[in-house]
């Protein structure tokens, strides 16, 4: 029941990421820095320590009773996770929501699965999974399988994608969003952010004894209630002001440089509605961690939680470009293609949750 109660957490976490980009497509009349940094303030400045205060009391003061160390490292692997944060924006900006999701979330759910582990398996700590216990225990090795199966599944997303590109020349690029489809620069930003994407995973990690610390307190009051599903809520405002300060000082820069400050003032756009908007992937954004927690919290924080939440994402986002018609224009073996993609993603998902399931 706790595995079948962490996979839905979540799938609703993936949900969230894998739809929060959708608002930011009806922001009209701004540069993609200007909307990306509003929503990153709701996301990563004002939602976290909300969320926090309304979930673990006294929250900052397990912050500033926190070894220094632990929370540089926190704060680091935030600001790692920003640089990927910020790659992931412009990924799915020159390649969609579809492919751009696939490779980079991808990429992230190989590398924040196993390295962990690796670490672990050379420096032992209490309650956190080593790669020999994944190889040794069938558990373990139908995860590593379902990790196997999902990395398949991006390849063929990603082979999907280098069909759409050649489908868009032969056809004059008809199709929706085909003017910003840039394969070239997509997959490098793609793959920078994949690789930086996964540091999410080592600052909640770095920061794993704050969330203990919120489980401590919260289990003194609430004896024989399991884990506290929003323990690791304190631990995000810290790995979150690491993503803030990479991405402030980014768009800063591009605002700079492409004189576009004045997009936050200029009365002539929507400005209102450009505000909501991207508050609303913001807040969205942001509830994909908020839901992290509490399936994590079920699960725990190994290679399953990680994956789970990569390949719900992947599924959404995919989902989203079939809606929004990223693959209008294709050939039907293209088509054919991505969705035998996705499909290989939820069957990853599945095997995961096998896995799970032995485990318990």
């Amino acid at each position: 029941m706790q595995a079948l109660l962490g996979v839905i957490f979540h799938f609703i976490g993936g949900f969230a990421s894998g739809s929060f980009y959708i608002p930011y497509k009806r922001v009209r009349g701004w540069a993609w820095e200007s909307y990306w940094i509003v929503g990153g303030l709701f996301s990563w400045l004002i939602v976290p320590p909300l969320a926090a205060y309304l979930t673990i009391p006294g929250f900052t003061d397990i912050i500033a009773h926190t070894d220094s160390r632990i929370l540089f490292f926190t704060y680091f692997f935030g600001v790692l996770w920003g640089i990927g944060g910020l790659t992931y924006g412009l990924g799915v900006h020159y390649l969609g929501v579809s492919l751009g999701s696939s490779i980079i979330l991808g990429l992230s759910s190989v590398f924040g699965s196993l390295i962990p582990s690796i670490y672990y398996q050379f420096n032992p700590t209490p309650g956190k999974d080593t790669i020999s216990e994944l190889l040794t225990n069938t558990w373990g090795q139908m995860v590593l399988l379902g990790l196997a199966v999902c990395v398949l599944g991006i390849m063929i997303c990603g082979r999907a994608g280098m069909m759409k590109d050649a489908d868009l020349k032969k056809r004059g690029a008809a199709s929706p969003g085909a003017n910003e489809f840039k394969i070239g620069i997509g997959l490098t930003v793609s793959i920078i952010s994949g690789v930086l994407s996964a540091c999410f995973a080592f600052g909640i990690d770095a920061g794993k004894v704050m969330a203990e610390e919120a489980n401590t307190v919260w289990k003194a009051v609430n004896a024989d209630q399991g884990e506290f599903l929003f323990q690791n809520n304190v631990t995000y405002v810290v790995i979150l002001l690491g993503g803030l300060t990479t991405n402030l000082i980014w768009c800063m820069i591009l605002n700079a440089r492409n004189k576009t400050f004045g997009n936050y003032t200029d009365t002539t756009k929507p400005l209102l509605a450009n505000y909501i908007f991207s508050a609303l992937a913001g807040i969205t954004w942001f509830m994909q961690f908020f839901f992290y927690g509490m399936g994590e919290s079920k699960l725990g924080n190994g290679p399953s939680s990680w994956i789970l939440h990569m390949a719900f994402i992947i599924l959404v986002a995919n989902s989203w470009g079939l809606a929004l018609k990223e693959w209008s224009g294709v050939t039907r073996k293209t088509l054919r293609t991505i969705v035998i993609g996705i499909l290989v993603i939820i069957l990853s998902i599945l095997i995961v949750g096998y896995g799970n399931y032995l485990r318990e």
